[in-house]
């Protein structure tokens, strides 16, 4: 289905001191057998061990659970009316959940029951035994269980590190700048989700899907492998066994307040959206030639002591700047 599309670059290793170089990279790259060596891993080879494994250190913590039926097809997305999902979200114990996943093994058209972005704090015992020193001890890593799920087209506000533990994952990834390509659903209904099936697209319904995928590319992962995600890059998510099992990091969403960008953009969503044409390409000529520094440095005449809030973004500038807009804020 998606055999001509470029596939994403694969690393045997990386040390952390590499990591940094990769990350300035702001591409996807795979890391083979990052994690090969890992315990879980090696329980993962048979679905009744691994589930023995997680039990073994279970501490009886409530674990985040999705639920849908077998005619969903395992596809996580919205409902016909977009305002909900396919799916139900519920609590309930790991080992129970952990007993139906392995039932369902057995059925020939099973609903399909997954372990969801569990914090892994709640099983500290598998942060011990499963190490990956590449990432910093403060990240949290999540735990992901269930069978053959495809996970519609979304992006995340921090990079991902998912590290394949059992079963095959592939990743259909398309860059940020295809978002107006993608069809995505409601911003304020998180997460939000691409409406087109890349595996069946509607091209008639969303013709412009086809320049997303001429920007696509694809990461077959197997277990013990990983694959680096830069913040904000479009994926599509398919778990190929009836037993898969992910273990993910999210980092790098560390701003707050007034320097997140999330909330700038809704912030110019308010103050320029519904201002007329002339003067939405006046703000749009002010945001590319000095937010995102589009062509020639628009700054280049002015003397450095000058340019103020233009140039170099010094502590001190910083938080006069907080300070002026905070001021702004309350007049309101």
């Amino acid at each position: 289905m998606f055999e001509n599309l470029p596939h994403v670059p694969t690393l045997p290793a990386v040390a952390a001191n590499d990591f940094g170089r990769i990350l300035a990279a702001e591409q996807p790259v795979i890391f083979k057998n990052l994690i090969a060596h890992w315990p879980a891993v090696a329980a993962g080879t048979n679905p009744a061990t691994l589930n023995a494994y997680l039990k073994a250190i279970d501490r009886g913590a409530l674990v985040p659970v999705m639920e849908a039926p077998a005619s969903s097809g395992g596809r996580y997305i919205y409902g016909d009316d977009l305002r909900e999902f396919n799916f139900a979200k519920r609590n309930r114990g790991l080992a129970e959940t952990l007993d139906q996943i392995e039932r369902n093994l057995a059925l020939d058209n099973p609903p399909f029951v997954a372990v969801q972005m569990l914090p892994l704090t709640i099983l500290p015992d598998f942060i011990a035994d499963n190490p990956l020193p590449l990432m910093p001890p403060q990240i949290t890593p999540r735990l992901w269980i269930g069978g053959k799920l495809k996970t519609q087209t979304h992006n995340d506000r921090d990079h991902n590190l998912a590290c394949v533990v059992a079963g095959r994952r592939r990743f259909l990834l398309f860059p940020p700048d295809q978002v107006a390509n993608l069809y995505v659903g409601p911003l304020d209904n998180p997460p939000p989700l691409s409406l087109v099936d890349p595996e069946a697209p509607d091209y008639d319904r969303f013709p412009k899907f086809r320049e997303a995928m001429a920007s696509a590319v694809i990461a077959h992962l197997e277990p013990g492998d990983a694959l680096f995600m830069p913040k904000y890059w479009w994926h599509h998510v398919t778990s190929l066994e009836p037993y898969n099992v992910m273990v993910n990091y999210w980092w790098g969403d560390y701003a707050t307040g007034l320097e997140r960008a999330s909330d700038a953009f809704l912030t110019a969503l308010l103050a320029l959206g519904a201002l007329p044409p002339g003067e939405r390409a006046y703000w749009k000529a002010m945001f590319d030639a000095y937010v995102f520094k589009a062509g020639d440095d628009a700054t280049a005449h002015l003397p450095p002591d000058l340019k103020g809030v233009l140039g170099s973004m010094t502590p001190a500038l910083r938080e006069r700047l907080k300070k002026e807009l905070k001021l702004a804020y309350l007049k309101n």
